[in-house]
């Protein structure tokens, strides 16, 4: 046995580094590049999170497995081996993976139900070559105010990373725990809080005081948000534009209804502004650009 783990070894090194060679020449072929770890770094930074604890020795799905505190460049994102000098290490993990005593759990911190190695990239390498669906972990908690899956590609970080922004400058999950206001686009946010300060500011006239920050937001959350968001379940129009979310159809209800309003010279109704969205805007549709556009190049080619 002492003779053939070396060679067993050496074949599964050899053969997981052509799996990562072919997923480069595969990547060139189809304009998408490998995906690398995911950096800790970018992760604590982007989510604002500020906040741990220690959860102890569990055994935690390989698959969850995304990311490193530090080895980005060592392994890519299904921890094949990008370099060629981990050799040696990666084949003594192989091989102490067939021993009796096999090796001592890894350490790793976990964000949602992402999980990033602190110690035992090699280990996490080996035993995904060898198809194990678990392995043994030290786990330290980030307290994240997103979530974060295992599937979350790098533009789906930056948005979350944009909607972490958001609750810090807001403070909404302190006046309202259960909000959920994620975008399928990046830059949307900025809008929202446009959205706050008006509503801000035509409540301090309305009622003649300073109306404070947190009692802004929840009352934009309540009374602007909210019942817009009841019409898009009541209608589902969610069903109409698959992979978009609710706050998505928030701005562009809220948008198309302002154009509206300007065009009939009175307020129209959320839930007539909601129904005319549909019908102009789903996929499908004649129109497929956003409100006021189409109408505009149709008198310019005139």
């Amino acid at each position: 046995m002492s003779d053939i783990v070396p060679t067993m070894s050496d074949g599964a090194f050899r053969a997981a580094r052509w799996r990562a060679f072919f997923q480069h020449i595969r990547a060139w072929f189809t304009g998408h590049k490998v995906s690398p770890l995911l950096r800790l770094d970018a992760v604590r930074e982007k989510l604002d999170i500020r906040g741990q604890h220690y959860a102890g020795l569990q055994s935690i799905p390989v698959g969850q497995i995304v990311g490193s505190a530090g080895r980005y460049h060592d392994f890519n994102r299904a921890f094949l081996p990008e370099q060629e000098y981990v050799k040696q290490r990666w084949r003594r993990v192989y091989a102490a993976a067939h021993s009796p005593q096999g090796f001592p759990p890894i350490e790793v911190y976990q964000v949602g139900e992402a999980y990033f190695v602190r110690d035992g990239h090699h280990r996490v390498s080996v035993l995904k070559e060898l198809g194990a669906p678990s392995i043994e972990a030290y786990v330290t908690v980030l307290e994240s105010p997103v979530p974060l899956t295992a599937d979350i590609t790098d533009e789906e970080l930056e948005l979350k990373g944009e909607y972490a922004s958001f609750l810090r400058q807001t403070g909404l999950r302190d006046v309202r725990p259960s909000a959920e206001l994620q975008f399928s686009l990046r830059g949307q946010y900025p809008t929202l809080l446009e959205h706050i300060a008006v509503h801000r500011y035509y409540l301090g006239q309305e009622e003649r005081r300073e109306i404070p920050e947190d009692e802004a937001v929840g009352r934009w959350y309540d009374e602007v948000y909210l019942p817009l968001v009841r019409v898009i379940r009541e209608v589902r129009i969610l069903s109409v534009f698959p992979g978009r979310t609710e706050a998505d159809l928030y701005l562009w209800i809220i948008e198309h209804r302002h154009y509206l309003s300007e065009r009939s010279v009175q307020e129209v109704p959320i839930e007539e502004a909601a129904e005319e969205y549909v019908r102009e805007f789903a996929p499908g549709s004649d129109r497929g650009k956003p409100a006021g556009r189409q109408e505009k190049e149709e008198e310019k080619d005139g």
